[in-house]
């Protein structure tokens, strides 16, 4: 039997669930910190060969 889960429309195995929660979910993560934050997050996907 496989890992993956599925749907009618999708199917994944999902091995990281990353989540950003700011506190009182106020946009904190701005500017030059979200670009910054953002680019590594890709480099990291990049280097797992994972989609975002």
């Amino acid at each position: 039997m496989s890992d993956c889960q599925s749907l009618n429309h999708s199917s994944w195995d999902c091995k990281h669930h990353v989540v950003f929660i700011p506190k009182y979910r106020k946009k904190v993560i701005l500017g030059q910190i979200k670009q910054y934050l953002g680019a590594i997050i890709r480099k990291l996907a990049e280097q797992k060969e994972s989609q975002i």
